[in-house]
């Protein structure tokens, strides 16, 4: 029997299996999507069935997010050294143990502990998931392949507040985490024979001082960018937090830059593709992230709908995403990534003039048309970016390089969440002439606007910003 340690594969097989191994690489970032859209709609069952209050049950989905961040580097690292195909496989495993947990969790402390090893095993598999589809697929697939991951994750966006509803009404809360095993159990299967990356790669052992030095810094900006949400940027904690992080950030890179072989190879910022794709990515999850956060609070305070339009409303973006982002992939593997990177930016810059219109009298037509133009940019931007980062390092360095796009897109996220709600209350209160700590109906739409203001202008930086690359590169 072959074990994951020497099991392999030639590249003649692993080129006639690669879309078997597309399979594998596909479902487990549904599973990751699925279950965050999952959690959030079910932490009002959760919270009343284990008697916590909201501070508690947020930590729920906290704890998954910053176990995934200060994580992720190490594990792409790990990727690049012990085989991106056998890291990938015991990610799989740890994420389904985890499952299982949070499924028989009888209390709080259970379910967080619970999450930390999901988070655990979802940080393994995303840090290697993208380094995987550039070792499968050639130049010429590797935007398709991209392209339906994205899908993938958009369909889990989509079906999980769906099935979470369902659970929750016939069944218990548990039952949300026990989906991933099954799943998780036939994507291992299909992955054991498939996946390749199975040997080491080297002998070099893991730089475990910069790995922890690095760790503590992801953990205190999570930290403090959570924080930030409550307590705003001008806290004490906060601004200290940041000050630690950039003291340990700097302290990690005099050392990294001293070591033969470093956790982190610092040199691969001096790809300058690399650095201004990257920062794309990161602009484009801070506006994601930022109207994901304000466009539900606009339609329930303001706008007065309902529940369940409320959800149908939401879904435009996710279901639009599902549809643009195989065939944007597929287009940038026939005319280029960069030329579709652009096309997507400009059409974001778009739905944020239009998004900037929105009021207390705005037309449902506009506003589902400018989140369905939103959607079609997301899709259209995401995979092609993805292989400009991708296609820009060595195949030694494919593992911590996807990772690192993992940790910017969740960085991006968390800092789209922390400041655009400080922009929204600052500007809320400055209109109101007083702190406000809650949506207030008469200032939100003025707070709302000053973010898309915002937004538009990072817009803008990542259009300028893309197209330097294409001058740099020729594309």
């Amino acid at each position: 029997m072959h074990t994951l340690k020497n099991f392999n594969f030639d590249e003649e097989t692993i080129y006639k299996n690669r879309w078997i191994i597309q399979f594998v690489l596909i479902v487990v970032p549904f599973m990751g999507s699925l279950d965050a859209s999952i959690v959030n709609v079910v932490l009002p069952s959760i919270k009343k069935d284990l008697g916590i209050n909201l501070s508690l049950s947020s930590l729920i989905v906290s704890s998954y997010i910053v176990t995934i961040a200060t994580t992720i580097i190490i594990f792409g690292k790990l990727g690049d050294l012990k085989g991106k195909g056998r890291v990938f496989l015991y990610g799989i495993i740890v994420f389904i143990f985890g499952s299982f947990l949070c499924s028989i969790s009888p209390n709080i402390v259970v379910l967080i502990i619970s999450r930390i090893i999901q988070g655990v095993g979802a940080s393994i598999v995303m840090a290697n998931n993208q380094g995987l589809t550039a070792i499968v697929f050639p130049p010429n697939e590797r935007g398709r392949a991209l392209g339906m991951s994205g899908s993938a994750v958009a369909l889990g966006s989509i079906l999980g507040p769906a099935l979470g509803g369902f659970i929750t009404t016939y069944l218990s809360w548990h039952f949300i985490f026990l989906i991933n095993i099954p799943i998780g159990i036939i994507a291992f299967i299909v992955g054991y024979k498939t996946l390749p990356g199975r040997n080491s790669t080297s002998d070099i052992k893991l730089d475990k001082s910069g790995a922890f030095i690095f760790f503590v810094c992801i953990f205190i900006l999570f930290s403090s960018l959570l924080l930030s949400q409550d307590f705003g940027f001008n806290n004490l904690y906060v601004g200290l937090g940041f000050l630690v992080v950039f003291i340990l950030l700097f302290l990690f890179i005099r050392f990294e830059n001293k070591l033969e072989e470093p956790m982190l190879n610092t040199s691969l910022f001096k790809i300058k593709s690399l650095c201004l794709n990257l920062v794309c990515a990161f602009i484009f999850y801070f506006i994601s992230s930022s109207i994901n956060l304000i466009i539900p609070f606009y339609l329930t305070d303001i706008l007065n709908y309902s529940q369940a339009e409320i959800s149908a409303i939401i879904l435009v973006n996710p279901l639009v995403m599902f549809f643009i982002a195989p065939l944007s992939g597929y287009l940038s593997d026939k005319i280029g990534p960069k030329k579709v990177t652009l096309t997507g930016i400009f059409i974001i810059i778009c739905s944020m003039f239009l998004m900037i219109q929105f009021n207390e009298n705005t037309s449902r037509l506009f506003l589902v048309s400018s989140l369905f133009i939103f959607g079609f940019a997301s899709g259209t931007f995401n995979s092609p970016n993805t292989t400009l980062v991708m296609s820009t390092v060595p195949a030694k360095d494919l593992g911590i390089t996807g990772s690192i796009n993992s940790l910017i897109r969740n960085l991006g996220m968390a800092s789209g969440t922390s400041i655009s709600t400080s922009i929204l209350y600052h500007q809320m209160s400055k209109l109101a002439g007083y702190k406000v700590k809650d949506i207030v109906y008469g200032s939100f739409v003025y707070g709302m606007k000053s973010v898309f203001v915002v937004l538009l202008i990072f817009s803008f930086v990542s259009f300028i910003i893309s197209n330097i690359d294409r001058k740099i590169n020729n594309y």
